[in-house]
């Protein structure tokens, strides 16, 4: 057997260059090379092999979990056909990719974090960084990533990595079992030698598969589709990591379906397409949310349920609901006690179509679908072009965006009150035109991932939507997007805090407490003085990027079409108005209210609480 001495980390690299995935006959490398922070966990292990074999791309990032954000966002916008690696040296570097571990993870997206570890051979220890722990040598702070991984191991001998980089690709690579995959690697067995297969090294293609519904499951689902006098479907990110969208428009026009959007799956219809009645659940339109409640038989298409989806449990009110779940994910296809047709979504939609040979709902039905996406259309517009005066509102910021952008041009987005206003309100035309992390909603995800977004599309424009809460915690990327020469185009919504929470705080009867970016006040002792004087104009304009400020919706405009014309990446400030609101449309989150209180507020907020909490349902 030919062998070949290199390192593990030198193995590793090797390894990664030589995994190529395949679907629909369409071969591509898997990983787009690695980013990450070196320091002594990791410099003289995957950092001289790096720099050994140059093929594999590095990029320079300036914070760990930004890292995995960036291959979180590349991964997501290449449909999950392509990611990152990811480093880190031991200690805080490693640990500050655990929140990315998660929002790759609960997102069902691959990405494989490379963090540097305590020596296996222990003798020198503890070294620095290194977490001791009384009851075992075998801990340390990488153990973080168990809950949050898909797959985890750590590598205490060269040889394991035969075993381990299989295990690797096999999740990665799974579209039903996929996440964030953590290999913890020992410092000193990073730098190891041992003398590898060269068959370890050879060209490895993974197959993404379509698989096909089961036959008895799928004609039982067609039966429960014909005796359905007002079915509905629920897409979700399946549809769109499928990419099954062409096939679901056909669907829906055949068959007068109407479908309501997720987070993830917004998108996958245009927005005006007939039978798109838009967003769905709490930050959902009043199209989708009325025909939800009436439905007698939901359609969910790779979707998992989240609670804003669902609305906590009571968007789906016809006591006689039933549902049909199409998932690649046994564990999604059977929530709601739904018949799950675990198939891939784009092969079920087809198969689910020609088996109903014509079938379709009542003209009244359709009708009634197409003039609530008429009348939601109507309320857009409204919200879009009704002046608020200074500062402008939020739905205003994100209509003159909306307006301006082209149809292959990607919105992204992740946390605060913008997520909702732009599943509500954004008019999507392209299924990969709208990005957001929403199953996390990770403050400080927006930046980094815009990053990640246009090195996997180049060829689009990104616009980056952020809140200044989520910039003040993560804006450090901007400073890669120039050292890379990647331009994006950042719109940051100064409204002194955090809007999202402050309404949440109003609406649970605490007033706007601890949400607000105000001074001490020495009259009070409370945070209600003056507001934080933060330049962020100034701020941007330090990290390098080109920065434009705006007043009001004109300059907006013309701050867009001068972004456009920019090389670097652009900062677009402007100011908006926290209590300038978009509405909620027919749905409720469930966020309990206190029991008991002093505060009348907060009583009275209790009584509509349980009120409304009586709407929940279990559906067994």
């Amino acid at each position: 057997m030919k062998t070949k001495r290199l390192t593990t980390a030198q193995a590793i690299i090797q390894f990664l260059l030589k995994q190529q995935v395949e679907r629909d006959r369409k071969r591509q490398p898997f990983f787009a090379g690695c980013l990450g922070i070196f320091g002594h966990g990791c410099i003289a292990g995957i950092g001289q092999a790096l720099r050994q074999y140059p093929r594999f791309r590095y990029i320079h990032t300036k914070n760990e979990q930004a890292s995995a954000h960036i291959a979180t966002a590349f991964a997501k916008m290449s449909n999950r056909l392509r990611t990152f690696a990811c480093v880190s040296s031991i200690g805080p570097g490693a640990t500050n990719m655990v929140t990315g571990a998660a929002t790759a993870t609960i997102n069902r997206i691959p990405v494989l974090l490379l963090p540097g570890d305590i020596f296996a051979r222990r003798n020198v220890g503890p070294v620095l960084q290194q977490l001791e722990h009384p009851g075992s040598q075998d801990v340390s702070v990488n153990d973080c990533f168990r809950p949050v991984s898909k797959y985890w191991d750590r590598i205490n001998r060269p040889d394991q990595l035969m075993n381990a980089l299989p295990e690797v690709m096999r999740v990665l690579t799974s579209q039903a079992e996929t996440g964030a995959v953590t290999l913890a690697l020992p410092q000193d067995v990073q730098t190891e030698a041992f003398d590898y297969p060269v068959a370890l090294f050879e060209e490895r293609v993974w197959y993404i598969p379509r698989p096909e519904p089961e036959r008895n499951l799928l004609a039982r689902a067609v039966d429960w589709i014909r005796a359905s006098k007002r079915p509905l479907i629920v897409a979700g990110g399946g549809v769109l990591y499928s990419e099954a969208h062409k096939a679901l428009a056909r669907f829906a026009e055949a068959t007068g379906i109407p479908v309501g959007e997720t987070q993830a799956g917004k998108g996958s219809l245009p927005y005006n397409h007939p039978e798109n009645l838009g967003a769905i659940g709490v930050t959902g339109t009043f199209a989708a949310n009325r025909m939800a409640r009436e439905a007698d038989l939901v359609i969910g298409v790779g979707t998992r349920y989240s609670d804003f989806t669902t609305a906590s449990k009571t968007a789906f009110q016809n006591p006689k609901v039933k549902f049909i779940n199409i998932n690649v994910a046994e564990f999604d296809a059977f929530k709601h006690s739904a018949l799950p047709v675990v198939a891939d979504a784009r092969a079920a939609i087809e198969s689910l179509g020609k088996a109903l040979g014509g079938w379709h709902v009542s003209d009244a039905y359709r009708r009634r679908a197409e003039q609530l996406n008429r009348a939601w259309d109507r309320e857009v517009h409204r919200l879009y072009h009704t002046p608020t005066g200074v500062p402008v509102s939020q739905a205003e910021v994100i209509g003159a965006v909306n307006d301006f952008a082209r149809p292959r041009d990607v919105v992204m987005c992740a946390a605060g009150s913008l997520p909702g206003d732009l599943h509500r309100l954004w008019r999507t035309r392209d299924p990969k035109g709208y990005h957001l992390e929403y199953g996390y909603s990770c403050m400080g995800y927006e930046v980094a991932g815009g990053l990640g977004i246009k090195m996997a599309a180049p060829d689009r424009e990104v616009y980056v939507m952020v809140g200044d809460g989520s910039w003040l915690m993560m804006s450090s990327e901007l400073v890669t997007a120039v050292q890379e020469g990647i331009k994006l185009t950042i719109v940051l919504l100064d409204n002194h805090g955090f809007q999202s929470i402050g309404g949440l705080s109003q609406a649970i009867g605490n007033g706007p407490f601890g949400v607000r970016y105000k001074q001490r006040n020495p009259k009070t002792g409370q945070l209600d003085g003056a507001n934080v004087p933060v330049d962020f104009a100034a701020n941007a304009r330090s990290l390098g990027a080109h920065v434009i400020e705006a007043r009001d919706i004109p300059e907006l405009k013309a701050a867009l079409v001068a972004a456009r014309r920019q090389k670097r990446s652009t900062v677009i400030v402007i100011e908006t108005d926290a209590e300038k609101r978009a509405p909620g449309y027919d749905s409720w989150w469930d966020v309990p209210i206190a029991e008991v209180s002093t505060m009348g507020s907060v009583k009275r907020v209790r009584k509509e609480y349980e009120r409304a909490v009586r709407k929940e349902r279990f559906f067994l």
